[in-house]
């Protein structure tokens, strides 16, 4: 069931892309729609933070000072001459790696002396995730000789395949499927503004976004086909640590993919992974998400923050989108259309806040009546376009296509005449396509010439 929810999200996030309905859209969205979203980005996490961090607080503040300390107080420091192998100022790049190992180190020293019980990740999924810690600390004092250990037989090599047949579906899963895809072109549109933002580059064109959503979706549809239980989606964890390490580099994305994929394959690679301490991840999530949730206000800068639509717009859209899944969840069955696929959909829209708080911040602003300086926008005068003030003033010295051209196989790949229009017309960018037009009249000209 949860496998071809994950195949009906990634299709959901493949046609968004490949149609270009994803870029188009953003491009429409100005600083009152993406505050909101990247609020929401940091308080829709603060519950599951807060119960991974009660697995242990001491652990989980000490963490939290490390990482604010690195990232922060100590961002300027770098190693000595002699021993530099960075360019760049070496705590603040590696604050959130450094946290996590010695934080680690101290609980797999304290646990081993017999001191403490580390909570890990496979004990919290024995139980069901909404069940408080104090019934999961309780729950494992009294089976602490039934917990399950580490598996030491496992192949140390295991190749992923897909699975056998397709994954079961029905009405009810598709239809929470596409709520789920919806949802995951909110979260990952909003994550590659909140990168770009952090690093200080030019906002995502339309065609990088569509990319970017296409390549989720067809990962999300292999990782359903091999028997994932969830799909993939943009990590804003992620997004924030490139904030705070200012790492904003191609290869270290590329080289997470490596990594992954390793793990993927190796399964005792994987085991240990799984224990570091809960607290910690409750902690990573609480610092890198208040970087979400700050970096949101900081587009209220670009609107008149005094006007009254405005104040009423950015508050009524986080508080709903706040209060409105939480109630959903509670009354499950209060929704009847008499189409129980069409009652799954709408119930799992509205449980879902990143879907919520996109659909209400963006039909408010566009509805709303109010000038476009008031909503933070301008108007080209020589092409009547409208640009939003965040884009003109965060002063970007970099190019589009420095920064968003994807690297040259790919972009032969894109010129191959068989995928010239369909599917992949939406992910090219301007120059690419404009390259790809006029070569064949330059050399139908020369061979006139020689002629």
């Amino acid at each position: 069931m949860l496998q071809g929810m994950a195949v009906v999200a990634g299709l959901v996030q493949l046609g968004v892309g490949l149609s270009g309905v994803g870029g188009a859209m953003q491009g429409q969205c100005g600083p009152l729609v993406l505050t909101p979203v990247l609020c929401m980005l940091g308080f829709s996490i603060y519950r599951e933070a807060a119960l991974l961090c009660s697995g242990h607080w001491g652990f989980a503040l000490l963490t939290v000072v490390l990482l604010a300390g690195l990232s922060q107080h100590l961002r300027s420091w770098s190693l000595p001459a002699r021993l530099r192998f960075l360019h760049v100022p070496t705590l603040s790049t590696l604050s959130v790696l450094l946290s996590m190992l010695l934080v680690w180190a101290v609980c797999a020293a304290l646990h081993h002396c017999g001191h403490i019980r580390i909570h890990t990740v496979p004990e919290l999924l024995l139980k069901r995730t909404d069940f408080n810690m104090t019934r999961i600390r309780s729950w494992a004092v009294e089976n602490s000789s039934s917990l399950p250990s580490p598996d030491l037989t496992a192949p140390w090599l295991s190749l992923p395949f897909p699975g056998l047949g397709l994954p079961l579906l029905s009405g009810q899963g598709i239809a929470a499927g596409v709520a789920a895809g919806l949802s995951s072109c909110v979260s990952s549109s909003a994550a590659y503004v909140l990168s770009a933002r952090l690093l200080k580059a030019p906002t995502p064109p339309a065609w990088a976004c569509n990319r970017g959503l296409s390549v989720e979706g067809l990962g999300s549809v292999l990782a359903g086909l091999m028997g994932a239980p969830a799909g993939i989606c943009s990590s804003v964890a992620n997004a924030c640590t490139l904030g705070l390490s200012q790492c904003g580099s191609r290869g270290t994305v590329q080289l997470s993919g490596v990594m992954l994929l390793i793990l993927g394959m190796f399964l005792p690679l994987t085991q240990l992974l799984t224990s570091i301490p809960l607290a910690i991840h409750g902690a990573v999530l609480s610092v890198t998400y208040t970087v979400a949730t700050a970096t949101g206000i900081t587009y209220l800068q670009y609107t008149d923050v005094d006007s009254g639509r405005n104040i009423f717009n950015t508050g009524f859209v986080v508080f709903m989108s706040l209060v409105l899944p939480r109630w959903f969840r509670m009354q499950l069955g209060f929704i009847h259309t008499s189409v129980p696929v069409l009652d799954v959909f709408l119930q799992s829209c509205l449980m879902l806040p990143m879907f919520l708080v996109g659909f209400l911040a963006f039909l408010l602003d566009h509805t709303v009546s109010g000038s476009l300086s008031e909503r933070g926008l301008e108007r080209d005068q020589s092409t009547m376009e409208i640009h939003s003030l965040a884009d003109k003033q965060q002063g970007s010295v970099q190019s589009l296509e420095a920064v968003y051209q994807p690297p040259e196989p790919v972009r032969r790949l894109l010129r191959l005449p068989g995928l010239w229009l369909l599917p992949f017309c939406a992910c090219r960018s301007p120059v690419m396509e404009k390259v790809v037009v006029t070569s064949p009249e330059t050399f139908s000209l020369m061979h006139s010439d020689s002629r």
